[in-house]
């Protein structure tokens, strides 16, 4: 059973959400407190932990690459790390990607379970090491992440649009964390489905979910990241960006107009480019210790 592809509509619409910094504020405390901390650890980065910090929140919360999945963010944090003149004259030696990225390159469902398979079937310290480390923080954040309640207007939004459109969370967030999390708050019986990294991308999510079922402009997605913004146009699909650091007035600007302009046919063109326009303006592409 794959619940994506056996969702049949209910409604004329379809929204997919992201959730993590996009419906909950939890994407800053578990980067910073769960996925940097266990990377430092986990990958022996200690004498550069600085440099690990400002790299890791500039790859996953602060640059056009926000909300990227965990294993090509690893590789990306990595890759940075060996181009920074800090690291490089310290003469780090840093951990072995290229087994994660050969993985990464044949593999379009990036999850835990797949990896941990691979790295079953493909046995190296350098895969060992990966696979530690994305167990680790799964297990820390189920253990201690509590009590993150979504932003109060998309509380309201989701409330709102489950009225009018068939709703599924489209994330990259393993569905376990996400199920736990959506019913902590009791919003999850507002959506019809949830997807984590494990059915796939969120372009797979959408594509499974939505295309051919629904009229191309009456499928919209709701994110907070550029991977968000993709999934939408690899699917001909609409657009609402959460603007990162600015979530709920973006949220009470997607309940007070975005949604009825969505739902009335109104919302491609002009208004949907004004919104992606600034929302690509929040997330710059070089780090600022380049400037």
């Amino acid at each position: 059973m794959n619940i994506l592809e056996d969702l049949k509509p209910e409604k004329e619409y379809f929204i997919g959400i992201d959730s993590d910094g996009c419906v909950f504020n939890t994407m800053e405390v578990k980067h910073k407190e769960f996925f940097c901390p266990d990377t430092v650890k986990y990958f022996g980065l200690f004498a550069i932990s600085k440099y690990v910090r400002e790299t890791w929140e500039f790859v996953n919360l602060y640059s056009v690459t926000r909300g990227m999945n965990r294993f090509p963010a690893l590789v990306k944090v990595m890759e940075m790390l060996a181009a920074r003149k800090e690291v490089r004259e310290l003469d780090f030696k840093l951990p072995d990607m290229d087994p994660l990225r050969e993985w990464i390159s044949i593999e379009s469902r990036l999850g835990n379970q797949a990896f941990r398979e691979y790295a079953g079937n493909n046995p190296s310290p350098a895969l060992n090491q990966v696979l530690l480390w994305t167990l680790a923080v799964n297990e820390d954040i189920a253990k201690w992440l509590r009590d993150v309640p979504p932003f109060p207007w998309a509380r309201r939004s989701i409330e709102k649009l489950s009225t009018m459109a068939d709703a599924v969370v489209v994330s990259q967030t393993p569905r376990e964390a996400l199920v736990r999390e959506w019913e902590e708050h009791s919003i999850n019986r507002y959506v019809r489905a949830i997807a984590g990294q494990e059915q796939g991308t969120k372009t797979e999510h959408i594509s499974m979910a939505a295309k051919g079922k629904y009229d191309i402009d009456r499928i919209l997605m709701i994110g907070d990241a550029p991977g968000d913004l993709k999934a939408a146009t690899d699917n001909g699909a609409l657009f609402f960006p959460v603007i990162p650091g600015d979530e709920d007035r973006s949220w009470k600007r997607f309940f007070d107009e975005a949604l009825e302009m969505f739902i009335a046919g109104k919302y491609k063109g002009g208004y949907q480019e004004k919104l992606i326009s600034e929302f690509r303006r929040s997330l710059p592409v070089k780090p600022p210790w380049e400037k």
